[in-house]
């Protein structure tokens, strides 16, 4: 199936968003600091039986920043939304992986009655202890410019530990969105570890799954705990999933998305 991409002008800034499909709209999240290329091979796959959105998050791919230059979850969450609105779309699911799985749970506390149903994956959580080890500490992806280009080696071994071994692809395709992120490239993982999610995943309503990858060692462990906090969510686990997830394998994960979005007849919805 064809993907289209464009620009469109929200309430909260101009986004770029790809998409794919028809059908009940399915909003999808990236991590940071990648774009909506890490659901490139997904998008056809669900675009069989949904209008598959996936967005630029302000500031990666081509979202343009804040003017402020002050990103928060709550504000990445508030744009999304207001995409949705530009889209004409008032009820729809979300999906969203590790940065993008917290934007979406942001998403569905602070807009019940919009999210269908939430999928989370690859989600971290985020309390008071997390926060106060990691929420100033320098992250993988936040690495300075070098005039020798030794910052394009930086970014690669800093993930490569995390993908496949020998999947230069995969490597090529975040260095590209990272090295496009510049500064932001690590910030998004600041904006996640600042978040406090403790005060607000109470808050889910929705249908949830929780999509755990084995090999992810950043997610991974967070799984009981997410688990606990959303006792009504349902956990399936992507054997050899590792932390580019939705691009490794995006046959399996896209199954495993239609599965339960399948379970939860969205197709009787109606988007707006």
């Amino acid at each position: 199936m064809d993907i289209h991409c464009q620009h469109i002008s929200t309430a909260l800034g101009r986004l770029h968003f790809a998409r794919c499909g028809t059908g009940f709209p399915v909003l999808l999240l990236h991590q940071t600091p990648r774009s909506w290329d890490e659901y490139r091979d997904v998008l056809p796959l669900l675009g069989r039986q949904w209008d598959v959105i996936a967005m630029d998050t302000v500031g990666y791919g081509g979202s343009p920043p804040f003017a402020d230059g002050a990103p928060t979850v709550e504000r990445w969450a508030a744009a999304a939304l207001a995409l949705m609105d530009s889209l004409g779309h008032r009820r729809f699911a979300v999906l969203g992986h590790h940065t993008g799985a917290v934007i979406g749970m942001e998403m569905a506390v602070a807009a019940p009655e919009r999210v269908a149903a939430l999928l989370l994956s690859s989600c971290p959580m985020v309390d008071a202890d997390k926060r106060r080890r990691h929420g100033s500490h320098p992250t993988v992806d936040g690495v300075e410019r070098r005039a020798d280009g030794g910052h394009l080696v930086e970014l690669w071994r800093g993930r490569q530990g995390f993908y496949p071994s020998g999947d230069i692809d995969l490597l090529e395709r975040f260095v590209i969105d990272a090295l496009r992120a510049g500064p932001r490239a690590g910030g998004g993982h600041l904006c996640v570890n600042r978040y406090h999610m403790e005060d607000r995943i109470g808050g889910v309503r929705a249908p949830t799954l929780i999509i755990a990858a084995p090999q992810d060692p950043h997610a991974y462990p967070a799984v009981p705990r997410l688990a606990s906090a959303l006792p009504h969510a349902r956990v399936v686990e992507i054997d050899g999933g590792m932390v580019p997830l939705p691009d490794q394998m995006p046959e399996d994960f896209a199954a495993v998305v239609a599965d339960f979005l399948d379970s939860c007849a969205l197709g009787a919805a109606r988007s707006a």
